[in-house]
């Protein structure tokens, strides 16, 4: 079974489980907020008891996971977009190795005298796809600069490979072992963002023969608790400095904290730490001197 039911709090809640006519008897199912990516739909799956199943047992051919990831984003969008339906699902589907097929659907719209400011607001906000824009550096190379997706996480994992001893130094201020900062936990946490407190934006380019993807920047806004500031960090590979492009997904952080209502940005920066001076001085931020620290702050 897939469907969709509104929380009084929450907004449109999602669910997968085990369908049938015994649905309320087995009570396996997981719960998802809408929009969900492939890999949140992949964990809705894994966490239940019916997903062993899928995977095959006792001889039986695991079912088209991937296809059934799809069809849960797909469905989560359909909830997303069409804000007028107040319940929805598929139950009973039928997934095989080769199809998923609906075998029944219901659909309950909300009552005439529901007007469009009465209808619930998403818990988590979409996907902001309007940030997404293309942008070449100065040795003419393109890059694609978007918000992080909670789907990033194994280009993340590589991206922190990329980085030397000095460049973890000067942005965490002490030593961080690649391991603590490739945790899954930890990561996790970073790719998946709540848009309306922080923006994460990387910064990544394609291979041309393989279309491999590669982060090569890092960059995050994250909002100061009851204050219209926020804090910016930025990270760049190490064979990507002095390309323009920690310039570049900065200003695109600031231009989208603007967009945003953030008022000012602040950062604080070790002194021995030229690069993002530099970088902030271009952008026009102005700097003071607190204890050990340089800290950089400009207003929007």
């Amino acid at each position: 079974i897939i469907g969709s039911s509104p929380d009084p709090q929450f907004g449109p809640v999602l669910l997968f489980g085990t369908g049938g006519t015994l649905v309320e008897v087995f009570k396996d199912r997981s719960l998802g907020l809408p929009p969900l990516t492939t890999t949140l739909a992949r964990r809705m799956v894994e966490d239940t008891k019916i997903y062993k199943a899928l995977q095959g047992v006792r001889g039986r051919a695991p079912v088209d996971l991937a296809a059934l990831d799809e069809l849960l984003v797909r469905f989560s969008q359909l909830v997303v977009e069409q804000r007028w339906i107040k319940e929805i699902d598929i139950n009973p589907l039928f997934v095989s190795s080769s199809n998923l097929i609906a075998l029944d659907a219901r659909v309950v719209l909300y009552e005439p005298e529901v007007t469009e400011d009465m209808l619930p607001e998403l818990a988590i906000r979409a996907y902001p796809s309007q940030y997404v824009q293309p942008y070449t550096s100065t040795d003419q190379t393109e890059f694609v600069i978007r918000p992080i997706r909670p789907e990033d996480e194994p280009l993340m994992v590589k991206f922190h490979q990329t980085l030397s001893e000095q460049s973890v130094y000067l942005r965490y201020f002490r030593a961080f072992q690649y391991d603590q900062r490739v945790a899954h936990d930890r990561l996790i946490r970073i790719c998946f963002v709540d848009y309306d407190r922080d923006i994460a934006l990387v910064t990544e380019k394609s291979d041309p023969k393989t279309g491999e993807k590669e982060i090569v920047a890092a960059g995050r806004l994250s909002r100061i608790h009851g204050t219209d500031e926020a804090e910016f960090a930025l990270l760049v590979n190490d064979a990507c400095q002095d390309k323009g492009i920690g310039t570049e997904t900065l200003r695109r952080l600031l231009e989208i904290g603007r967009d945003e209502g953030v008022k000012r940005v602040i950062a604080y920066l070790l002194t021995e730490n030229r690069g993002m001076y530099h970088i902030c001085k271009k952008l026009g931020f102005s700097f003071e001197r607190e204890a050990e620290l340089i800290k950089a702050t400009i207003d929007l």
